[in-house]
C-alpha cells in the first residue's frame, strides 16, 4: 500500500515535466443559491470567514443539480424536458451542476451542456466523472438501467491516458471550455460485478494512473479539484490515505433516514484531511418525498417505511415538508460543501430551491432527536 507522501512525490515529479498554467479563478455567481461554508482554493476569501489552514477547493454554492435523471435514471426523459429543467435551475439561481459520461451513456452531459454552454464558464461550477470510456456503436447495447440511453458501449479505464481522454470527451459532449471538479466514478465494492474484478484491483490501477493524472491536471489549471464519486465509503477513505484528493461525492451515504455511519466514521476521517463532501441522493432518489423507489433500484430496507412514516408525522405536526427537512439536514455538517439532489422536471428543481430558503424551528430537530429518528449528535441547521 502506497503512502500519501509517496503519491505526492510521484505526482510532483510528473507535474514538474509539464508546463503549468494559472488556475482559473471562480467567484460565486450573483443570484447563486447559498454560498458555501469555506473558501474555494481559487476563489476570494469571504470577509466573514477564515478558511482552515491547507483548505482545499470547495464549490462556491451549496445547492446543486444532480444529472442522473437527465440521463434517464428515473424514467425516459426527453430533450425538451431536460432543456426545461436546466433552464428552470438556472433561473432559480442554481450554479452547481454534476453529471457523468455514465448517465444515459453521454445523454446527461449533452443535455446539461446545451444550457451551460450559453453561460460564461466562471458563472457556474461543473463536475463530471472518469472511469468509463464510451464508444459509438450501431450494434446491441450493453444491458443497463438507463431508459433510452444514447447508442454507445462503455468500458472501464482508470489509467492516466483513460482519465485524460475521458475529460476531453466530456468537454466535447458538454460543449464547454472547462471543468471544475472531476470524480473517479463507481470504483466501489458494490460495483464489482460490472468492474469485472475486485474493486481493490481497479483501485490499484487508478492509484497508478487516474489519481496522479488528475492531480497533474489540477496543477496544470485544467481542473480545480478531484475526488471519488462512489456509493460506499471504503474507496474514498483509502484515497485520502494514499493520494491527494480535494472533495468526495458520496451518494447513498448521508440522509435524514440513514446517516450514522457517515456521521461517526466517514466524515471525521475526511475532515481530518481537509477533504469536503458533496452529498449525492439526499432524497434517496425520491424515497424521502414519498416515492416507492429507494436509491438506484435497491430493495427498500425493511426498517425504512416505518422510519419514514414517523419522520413524516413529525414534519406534519410542525408544518415542515419532508423534502425541506431532508435537504437541509444533508447540508448541515461542516464537512459538507454541497448537496446535489437530482431532478427531471422544472417543478422538482424549484421545490428544491425553495426548500433551502425555509427556516425550520429548533424544536422540530429536537423532537426528531428525542424520538431517536436522527442521531443525537447530528448537525442540524441553525
Amino acid at each position: 500500500m502506497n503512502s500519501r507522501r509517496q503519491f505526492l512525490s510521484l505526482a510532483a515529479a510528473s507535474a514538474a515535466m509539464m508546463a503549468a498554467s494559472p488556475l482559473f479563478a471562480q467567484s460565486p455567481a450573483p443570484g447563486s443559491v447559498l454560498p458555501t461554508r469555506g473558501t474555494p482554493r481559487t476563489g476570494k476569501k469571504p470577509a466573514t470567514q477564515t478558511p482552515p489552514k491547507g483548505s482545499r477547493y470547495r464549490p462556491p454554492t451549496r445547492l446543486g443539480l444532480g444529472g442522473a435523471p437527465l440521463g434517464g435514471s428515473l424514467g425516459p426523459t426527453t430533450r425538451e424536458a431536460a432543456d426545461a429543467t436546466m433552464a428552470a435551475a438556472w433561473a432559480a439561481g442554481v450554479r452547481l451542476f454534476d453529471t457523468s459520461p455514465w448517465y444515459g451513456l453521454g445523454l446527461s452531459e449533452r443535455r446539461m451542456g446545451h444550457e451551460l454552454h450559453t453561460h460564461p464558464a466562471d458563472a457556474y461550477t461543473l463536475s463530471t466523472k472518469v472511469g468509463r470510456l464510451l464508444t459509438g456503436t450501431a450494434g446491441p447495447l450493453q444491458k443497463t438501467n438507463w431508459h433510452d440511453p444514447a447508442p454507445f458501449r462503455y468500458r472501464y479505464d482508470y489509467s492516466a491516458d483513460g482519465a485524460r481522454r475521458s475529460v476531453e470527451d466530456s468537454l466535447n459532449r458538454l460543449g464547454v471550455s472547462q471543468l471544475d471538479i472531476v470524480y473517479i466514478h463507481d470504483l466501489s465494492p458494490e460495483n464489482e460485478k460490472d468492474l469485472g474484478m475486485p474493486w481493490e484491483q481497479r483501485f490499484a490501477e487508478a492509484l497508478r494512473g487516474a489519481m496522479p493524472e488528475l492531480t497533474r491536471m489540477r496543477e496544470e489549471g485544467l481542473i480545480k479539484g478531484w475526488g471519488f464519486g462512489v456509493n460506499r465509503p471504503q474507496p474514498a477513505l483509502r484515497a485520502v490515505a494514499e493520494a491527494d484528493p480535494d472533495i468526495m461525492l458520496l451518494a447513498c451515504q448521508y440522509s435524514l433516514l440513514d446517516h450514522e455511519t457517515a456521521l461517526h466514521d466517514t466524515f471525521p476521517k475526511l475532515a481530518e484531511k481537509g477533504v469536503s463532501v458533496m452529498v449525492g441522493s439526499p432524497l434517496l432518489a425520491g424515497y424521502l418525498t414519498g416515492r416507492e423507489r429507494y436509491l438506484y433500484g435497491s430493495p427498500i430496507p425493511e426498517w425504512a417505511p416505518a422510519k419514514r412514516a414517523k419522520i413524516a408525522e413529525v414534519c406534519q405536526r410542525h408544518g415542515i415538508d419532508i423534502r425541506t427537512a431532508a435537504l437541509q439536514f444533508a447540508d448541515a455538517p461542516d464537512v459538507v460543501s454541497s448537496i446535489i439532489p437530482g431532478a427531471r422536471t422544472p417543478e422538482q428543481v424549484r421545490a428544491n430551491v425553495e426548500s433551502m430558503a425555509i427556516a425550520i424551528p429548533a424544536d422540530f430537530w429536537a423532537e426528531l432527536k428525542q424520538l431517536k429518528l436522527i442521531a443525537a449528535d447530528a448537525p442540524v441547521p441553525a
